[in-house]
C-alpha cells in the first residue's frame, strides 16, 4: 500500500525514495504510459534505450519521445517499466503502472491511496 495526499491545487501525489533521495510523484490518470522520470534518475535506474515512440497528448498533438526500460522500485518490489525522461524534479506515475492497483483519491479528505489488488 502507498499513501499520499491531494495538494492545495488538486494534484494527487505520493513520495518515492529513489537514488538516495525522496521524490515527489504525481499520480496522473490522464497519462496512459508507465513513467515520466527526471533526467537525474536515468543513471541510478540503469535505463536501457528501447527506441522512439509516438505519444498522443490530451491536446491532440502528437510527439515522439525516447523510451527506456527501467527496473523501478515501487511498493516494496521491483517493477519492469517503460519510462521517458524530462528535465525537472517530479515523477509522473501513469496508468500503465496502476493495472494491479486500486486507486482511491478523496479530494474532500485530501488523501491518496494505492492498494495492490489481491
Amino acid at each position: 500500500m502507498i499513501a499520499g495526499q491531494v495538494t492545495e491545487d488538486g494534484q494527487p501525489i505520493i513520495r518515492l525514495t529513489l537514488g538516495g533521495r525522496s521524490w515527489l510523484a504525481i499520480v496522473d490518470s490522464g497519462f496512459n504510459g508507465d513513467l515520466e522520470l527526471p533526467n537525474a534518475l536515468r543513471g541510478p535506474l540503469n535505463a536501457r534505450f528501447r527506441g522512439r515512440e509516438p505519444w498522443l497528448l490530451a491536446s491532440g498533438q502528437s510527439v515522439e519521445e525516447d523510451v527506456y526500460s527501467v527496473q523501478f522500485p515501487f511498493d516494496d518490489r521491483i517493477v519492469d517499466a517503460e519510462a521517458t525522461f524530462a528535465p525537472g524534479d517530479t515523477i509522473l506515475i501513469g496508468t500503465g503502472m496502476l493495472w494491479s492497483y486500486r486507486l482511491t483519491i478523496d479530494f474532500v479528505a485530501r488523501t491518496v491511496l494505492l492498494e495492490r489488488a489481491a
